[in-house]
């Protein structure tokens, strides 16, 4: 009696998480803002597009010419102490480059990176960009126009994630899941800190709010600094607005699974909010709910929570603009993921985190 009791409160309460799952996967499909192109509008004259870069040699030819032809007043290029030739193929593609100063004591190299990016830039807008992110046509207005639409302060933009290797989207595509599942849209819009989500493969601010959230300086030491600099900018009393960016803004994050498991493990611990009893607590908690089903007897409740597992990620896709067979496939692997990330965790539990040849004391 006390085994089908357990039983039945283990399919209550794994069913009640993907029902809770998927009503928040149908709000932010309908409230979600989505990126559409638009022409560049004279505005852009004000804009300074800011891109941190180390060793992004290989990356920058594909890259950097799209966010070039978009029509910014500049584009600036901070060669973070470069082992290749990042520094001359930026500067042979058209975009000035600035020469990085050493990494001073207590800092992150993207944060002071970008902090170096914002002293130089002479723009009323502030628009930071991975050099992994690809710029479409139309990419500029369309982050403009919804800057003015949600009188945001700051504008973040989860890019459309393309040129997925077999290995890069075992994990890869997890970040589209864990906000589009986890936050729903209208919890993110309020003025609790907490609830702020941001991306900085992308986060185009006024320059004024920028600074009175304290820049990058003011999460120097921050692995996730994109969210904690949203955080400060929100307990500030400014507006956060995220977006999809859709066919706008698309990326390419990591080119296997050892790169992702890399930037999983970097950044795992502060999405958890630095808490390591939350990180392992839901680690396990997603082996229960979407591996444990295929490990259980076959019942019709069983299967419900395997039918469930399988078709999430289908459609975190579906929202996210991502609907081709590929990438629609990518929800068989909802029994093995909790497996798959297993390693990101053991790193995230580490004292150091290694990163882009530096290494940086973990929280």
């Amino acid at each position: 009696m006390r085994r089908r009791s357990r039983e039945r409160l283990y399919l209550l309460g794994v069913g009640a998480f993907f029902v809770g799952k998927a009503a928040n996967l149908l709000l932010n499909a309908a409230a979600f803002p989505r990126l559409r192109p638009r022409p560049t509008p004279p505005e852009a004259a004000r804009v300074s597009i800011l891109i941190p870069a180390r060793d992004e040699a290989r990356t920058l030819p594909h890259t950097l010419p799209g966010v070039l032809a978009q029509g910014a007043g500049e584009v600036l290029v901070l060669d973070d102490h470069s082992a290749d030739d990042t520094a001359r193929l930026a500067a042979g593609l058209g975009a000035r480059v600035l020469r990085g100063a050493p990494l001073p004591p207590g800092w992150v190299g993207k944060s002071w990176a970008c902090e170096q990016l914002a002293g130089a830039a002479r723009g009323d807008l502030l628009i930071f960009t991975d050099a992994d992110v690809f710029w479409r046509p139309g990419a500029l207005g369309a982050v403009l126009r919804a800057l003015e639409d949600s009188g945001a302060d700051l504008l973040t933009v989860l890019p459309r994630h393309t040129g997925l290797t077999p290995g890069a989207r075992l994990l890869t595509p997890l970040v589209d899941a864990a906000v589009l599942g986890w936050l729903p849209y209208p919890l993110l819009r309020t003025r609790w800190p907490l609830a702020t989500v941001a991306n900085g493969q992308l986060m185009a601010f006024r320059r004024a709010a920028y600074r009175r959230a304290g820049g990058h300086a003011a999460v120097r030491a921050e692995l996730l600094e994109d969210t904690q600099l949203a955080r400060r900018l929100k307990a500030a009393g400014g507006r956060v607005v995220p977006a999809l960016g859709q066919g706008c803004v698309e990326v390419t994050m990591y080119r296997s699974y050892r790169e992702s498991l890399g930037g999983f493990g970097k950044n795992a611990l502060g999405v958890h909010l630095d808490s390591r009893a939350l990180l392992l607590g839901l680690g396990l908690w997603h082996l229960l709910a979407y591996t444990l089903p295929w490990l259980r007897p076959a019942s019709p409740g069983v299967w419900a929570l395997r039918v469930a597992g399988l078709s999430e990620r289908a459609l975190v896709n579906l929202v996210s603009g991502r609907r081709r067979v590929p990438d629609l496939a990518e929800g068989l692997l909802g029994p093995l993921t909790p497996l798959l990330a297993l390693p990101a965790y053991a790193l995230a539990l580490r004292r150091t985190v290694r990163w882009k040849g530096r290494e940086y004391p973990a929280r």
